[in-house]
């Protein structure tokens, strides 16, 4: 995928995914995690967006931590996803990559924005900082 605003990456992510859950085969197993990838990759999106939006510093940080385990919970169902053969890992693999790396960009946004607010908790994908 093209490099360009988050708020666009993270909307192409999920048009992405919606595309390649429809194109799953009918079974019960492809319902199943398809509704799952569907919920964590729009809401990757749509998290980012509020985050946007936030009011404070420890707002912004708060919904960047949503938009950090969706992101990262979108790359697991992709993972299982192909494990399943529920769809071609050539489309997968690239929409596992999108997801790492956002992933990885809301990490950093958070660590910065860490910076002056270290009363809120850690996740377990978070290195500490130092005191």
């Amino acid at each position: 995928m093209p490099t360009f605003d988050l708020k666009d990456r993270t909307r192409a992510l999920a048009l992405a995914v919606i595309r390649l859950v429809e194109a799953y085969p009918r079974s019960r197993t492809a319902e199943v995690v398809g509704r799952q990838l569907l919920r964590s990759a729009t809401s990757v999106a749509a998290n980012y967006r509020s985050a946007c939006r936030a009011r404070s510093g420890r707002d912004f940080i708060a919904k960047m931590a949503i938009v950090e385990e969706e992101a990262d919970e979108t790359q697991f169902w992709l993972e299982l996803s192909a494990d399943a053969s529920l769809a071609d890992r050539r489309i997968i693999d690239p929409l596992r990559g999108e997801s790492g790396e956002l992933t990885a960009i809301v990490v950093a946004s958070i660590r910065t924005a860490r910076q002056g607010h270290r009363a809120i908790p850690h996740s377990a994908f978070r290195i500490p900082h130092s005191r």
